[in-house]
């Protein structure tokens, strides 16, 4: 397991070098979005409408964060569960969306669209809301400001933390881990 460092906007060749386990560290920006924001963006595209935000390359982490303290760009950004956008995540890789960041397994679904798409799953430590938010540098709301915390923002990003939990090989860690210590 290696660790390695990536930033948006990422190719098919950034994502290919990325497996199971490896640990991540991620600069530059990151999108947020939760599942009304993913609703609005599927519906767009099935409207034959541009999204808000060009996805091609870009990284969406699944946070709802809490309001910034004076000072400070954000509050605390835990992940969120990812289960909840599966509906949803097959439409958005098809503009190119390559990294989605989040807790808790992933759909068979979303885990072949992935492959299909090269793009992979990142977990983020639940529980480690004010340790994340250490990373984030920059928060702005850059669409749906009516959602609040489920806004979509632009973050920049300096060494977050995350750990490949599906690569586009449909390798997924939780089902590792679970092998490892069934007996």
């Amino acid at each position: 397991m290696a660790e390695i460092r990536i930033s948006a906007p990422l190719s098919d060749e950034d994502i290919k070098k990325l497996n199971t386990g490896d640990k991540v560290l991620i600069s530059g920006v990151v999108y947020t979005g939760r599942d009304s924001a993913h609703k609005r963006m599927v519906e767009l595209l099935k409207q034959g409408k541009d999204l808000p935000v060009d996805l091609k390359g870009q990284i969406i982490y699944y946070v709802g964060p809490a309001p910034a303290k004076p000072g400070k760009p954000i509050g605390s950004a835990g992940p969120t569960t990812s289960y909840r956008m599966d509906p949803y995540t097959p439409e958005l890789l098809s503009p190119g969306l390559k990294a989605m960041i989040g807790k808790g397994p992933r759909s068979k679904e979303v885990i072949e669209s992935m492959k299909k798409h090269k793009a992979v799953y990142l977990g983020a430590t639940g529980g480690a809301a004010a340790l994340i938010a250490k990373s984030i540098k920059k928060a702005e709301v850059v669409a749906y400001e009516d959602l609040g915390p489920e806004a979509i923002r632009r973050l920049e990003v300096e060494d977050f933390p995350a750990i490949v939990v599906n690569d586009i090989h449909g390798n997924d860690l939780y089902e590792e881990g679970v092998k490892k210590y069934r007996r």
